[in-house]
């Protein structure tokens, strides 16, 4: 099996490249005859990496999340998922390559400095920490893509204000869409971390008899969730519209990124043993 994983690692890049190509391609060349079959060459793509992240896991006797490398492959695979399911809820195509651009860069860096780790300490072999982790970046790769299409939002904003009515104004989708798409990506994100953070209250008292619950990481994790939740209620209640919408996807994300990188970076947390 290790010489089939380590294939399939050389393989995953091009794999990448391909989807991400076609993507870009029909996203230039308005009319082309590849329209229908690039969901299918994302979906072959999703599969061959979950079958190497699942080898992984039986191979090593771990889920892939040791090191950072690992850690970059399983977040090129749930952006590509994180789209997928979003492609699927909405059916707008056109947008693929500004996300699978992210995935394929985070694989060819796993892919080329990945190690095979078998010694690691027995917390880490849980399979209920694995989903735990993977939820969370799936949720994280959910507001990426929304902070994605917030960028998208006012680029199209401005090329319309501008009187701009190029390649952005002719091949993305409205603006109405583009809300549309963040705060579906918003909702897909919300639901993983939101998965995640159970998992991790089942998980963590069997792992950490005595953690407590106002480790800065949790409360992190706490803001975050929190803050999405409010921007969701304010949107289903229509109090948010339109741009705003948007502004506060990207203040959230914003918030989010700076929370994590204060809580995981400058402040010690029980997470350091992983």
């Amino acid at each position: 099996m290790l010489n089939t994983i380590h294939t399939i690692n050389i393989l995953l890049p091009f794999l990448y490249l391909s989807t991400f190509g076609i993507y870009l391609y029909n996203f230039l060349k308005e009319g082309n005859k590849i329209y229908n079959s690039k969901r299918i060459f994302l979906f072959i793509t999703l599969f061959v990496h979950l079958v190497y992240l699942l080898f992984r896991t039986l191979e090593f006797d771990h889920p892939p999340i040791i090191n950072k490398f690992e850690i970059f492959t399983v977040l090129a695979f749930s952006l590509s998922f994180a789209y997928f399911l979003l492609e699927l809820l909405t059916d707008v195509r056109d947008t693929g390559a500004f996300i699978l651009m992210f995935s394929l860069l985070f694989q060819v860096i796993s892919s080329i400095f990945i190690v095979d780790t078998f010694e690691v300490k027995d917390v880490l072999r849980n399979n209920l920490l694995g989903i735990h982790v993977i939820s969370a970046l799936l949720g994280y790769s959910g507001f990426t893509i929304a902070a994605v299409y917030g960028g998208l939002f006012f680029l199209l904003y401005k090329n319309i204000k501008s009187n701009k009515y190029g390649l952005i104004f002719n091949r993305l989708p409205s603006l109405e869409i583009l809300e549309k798409l963040n705060f579906y990506s918003v909702i897909i994100g919300f639901i993983l971390l939101t998965l995640s953070i159970m998992i991790g209250f089942i998980w963590l008292p069997s792992a950490f008899p005595d953690i407590t619950y106002s480790d800065p990481k949790l409360i992190s994790i706490g803001i975050i969730w929190l803050i999405f939740g409010v921007g969701i209620l304010a949107k289903v209640s229509a109090k948010l519209y339109g741009k705003k919408v948007i502004i506060f996807s990207l203040l959230g994300y914003a918030l989010a990124l700076g929370s994590l990188l204060v809580f995981n970076i400058l402040v010690k947390s029980f997470h350091s043993f992983y």
